[in-house]
């Protein structure tokens, strides 16, 4: 074979047609790993009746698909995409002007601040939220739509910050001096200059919220259960049921806005915000 005995050389044709193979075998591999769990989604959702040790279900029909025509199903919908638009706005509300402060000021602390907002992601969800259960119920926060609005902001916020400061690292600050020179105050250069310019960040950050926020699970499961109910949990209370039927329509349903969302990123997500985030 080429390429063992000495000096031997392999054709250029058997390299490309072994680099090939590989590629092959590679796209091979990562289309199985993604389609292969999406295949077993799209079956379970209209299977009917499925039996052991059948292979695949003996009935198969639409019936659990209409059920997302129903109250059942809706509500959580609603109450979901509801709960995931008002965290937006409060999220850009708050990490505008914050975003802003933290790439054009210095200050002491400031590296402090935004490490703050790491927390909630550097350490598993699950105790974080669980120790503020506590809180929430003290409070009488617990099982009400304000209560979970505010446990998704503790984790919204870190895409929401993040994202504006370095969006605003990568506006040019002479653009800015260019107006303040002319006689603008700093707040009328920042609404008619690094504001619009920073248009296409504030989507990008808004697309992120709003999609963390439709699929957050866990801090709805300990803070809003039973009293509010959105998709993830729905999906999760109908597969602790053995419902994998509706869990599994519950969960296409759900990678829909998630695959819009994130190809409305990819247009909006600029390569010079993400050379940004190092640089915080």
């Amino acid at each position: 074979m080429c390429g063992i005995s000495p000096g031997r050389v392999c054709p250029r044709g058997a390299k490309n047609l072994g680099g090939l193979a590989a590629r092959s075998l590679a796209l091979g591999a990562a289309l199985f790993a993604v389609l292969g769990p999406l295949s077993s989604l799209v079956i379970w959702s209209l299977a009917e009746r499925w039996n052991w040790p059948s292979p695949l279900p003996q009935v198969m029909g639409m019936r659990y698909w209409s059920r997302m025509l129903t109250g059942d199903f809706l509500i959580p919908l609603q109450r979901g995409v509801t709960i995931a638009l008002i965290v937006t706005v409060l999220a850009l509300l708050f990490s505008i002007p914050l975003g802003y402060a933290l790439a054009r000021l210095q200050f002491r602390g400031r590296t402090l601040i935004l490490l703050a907002f790491l927390v909630p992601q550097a350490f598993p969800q699950l105790p974080i939220f669980a120790s503020a259960t506590r809180e929430f119920y003290r409070f009488g926060l617990a099982g009400t739509m304000p209560g979970v609005v505010m446990i998704h902001l503790v984790g919204a916020l870190v895409f929401a910050v993040w994202t504006m400061t370095a969006v605003f690292r990568s506006i040019p600050l002479h653009l800015e001096e260019a107006a303040m020179n002319l006689g603008a105050s700093l707040t009328r250069a920042f609404v008619s200059v690094s504001l619009p310019l920073a248009v296409p960040g504030v989507v990008a950050s808004a697309l992120l919220v709003f999609l963390y926020s439709l699929d957050e699970f866990t801090g709805t499961l300990l803070i809003g259960a039973p009293f509010i109910t959105t998709l993830p949990v729905y999906m999760y209370t109908a597969s602790v049921g053995y419902e994998l039927q509706i869990a599994s329509v519950t969960a296409l349903v759900l990678m829909v806005p998630g695959a819009v969302l994130l190809f409305l990123l990819e247009r909006f997500l600029k390569a010079e915000y993400l050379a940004f985030f190092g640089q915080l």
